[in-house]
Order: C-alpha cells, then sequence, then structure tokens
C-alpha cells in the first residue's frame, strides 16, 4: 500500500485496469449481492429526496420498500446500505429499453434533472473504501460479475484509478487526485507498474 495524503491506497488500484462494460455485464452490479450498496449517514438525505423525485421512475416493488422500510437498512456488519427489493435488487435499479439495468439517480443526474449523485460506493467501485487504524484505505474489490469490466480495462490498458478519476476527485478533492498521479509515475519508474 501507498500512502497519500491521509488514505493508504492498495497497489492493485494502480497496477489493475477496469472500465465498465454495460453492454457485457448489464448492470448487474445493482441487482446481485447479498446487500445494498454501502452508504453514509451525509448520503441518506439525499437519498430520500431522490426517491420522491424518481418516484415515477421506481419499480412498483421498489416504491413499496420505501414506503415500508425507507431507502436504506442496516447490513449484518451495521453499515447503512440502500434498501433492496427481494434480498437483491437496489430499490434505485431500473431497467432500460434493452433490459440493461441503471441506477435512476445516475440518469437522472446525467440527465440533468437533479444534482443528487449516485452514492460514493457505487461511482468508486471496484475501489472499497475502509478505516485501517484511522486512516482510509482503499482496496481493490474483485466479482466475478465485472469479469467483462476487467477484459474491456486490459484491452484499453485503463488502470482502475485512472477510471476513478471523477470519484475519486469527489471523494478526496483534486489535490489528492493530483498527489495519485505524481505516485502512479513514481511507481511506474520503479517498476511497480508494466
Amino acid at each position: 500500500m501507498v500512502e497519500i495524503q491521509d488514505t493508504l491506497v492498495s497497489l492493485d488500484v494502480f497496477k489493475e485496469c477496469f472500465c465498465c462494460d454495460l453492454a457485457q455485464c448489464h448492470g448487474q452490479c445493482c441487482v446481485e449481492g447479498d446487500a445494498g450498496a454501502p452508504v453514509s449517514k451525509d448520503e441518506i438525505g439525499d437519498l430520500e429526496e431522490a426517491a420522491e423525485l424518481l418516484e415515477g421512475e421506481l419499480t412498483e416493488e421498489a416504491r413499496r420498500v420505501i414506503r415500508d422500510e425507507g431507502v436504506v437498512s442496516i447490513d449484518r456488519d451495521g453499515e447503512f446500505v440502500t434498501s433492496v427489493v427481494h434480498d437483491r435488487d437496489c430499490v434505485f435499479a431500473v431497467q432500460d429499453e434493452g433490459g440493461t439495468t441503471l441506477c435512476a439517480i445516475d440518469r437522472a443526474h446525467r440527465e440533468g434533472r437533479t444534482p443528487i449523485e449516485k452514492p460514493l460506493s457505487c461511482a468508486l467501485y471496484p475501489i472499497r473504501i475502509s478505516d485501517v487504524g484511522g486512516l482510509t484505505a482503499l482496496n481493490y474489490h474483485r466479482w466475478d460479475v465485472c469479469h467483462s469490466a476487467c477484459q474491456l480495462g486490459r484491452q484499453l490498458q485503463l488502470p482502475v484509478y485512472k477510471f476513478l478519476k471523477e470519484p475519486l476527485i469527489r471523494a478526496f478533492g483534486q489535490s489528492w487526485w493530483d498527489e495519485c498521479e505524481l505516485v502512479a509515475g513514481e511507481l511506474k519508474k520503479a517498476g511497480y507498474l508494466d
């Protein structure tokens, strides 16, 4: 791991390649897994606002879950996560005309219909954040549903950190990103990166 400001970053974030390939995976990350997406306490209000704004776009089952349980729940580790439908689909998961699952919040944000962005944990995937001795650790998470994203990333020679430039700046700021790029350059010079 390397230290960038007050974070510890796994070398895999620099070495591994990744680029979402919705044409191949069809957005499975929004419907697979054993819990919803991790959410910070600060994001809950925005998610509640998004649920109200996007109510007509969400599935009937998602609207029922939100009405009965709220936009977030607590997972088995005691952490906030987005609520899910049928122990599986994120309540904000919607399908496009071709059957690809998308995030309703992200779609509305990209279309300029809301300033609210999808949860940071979603934007940062495949990086997962954890606390290690008071520092924020950024680790690369491997998940079989993202096999095609790994293949496309290798084809494009796009390391995880470069694929996630915008969400990393959103999370940690421009000065963190600038230092991250310097670290990547030093790692390359030292022979740690291909």
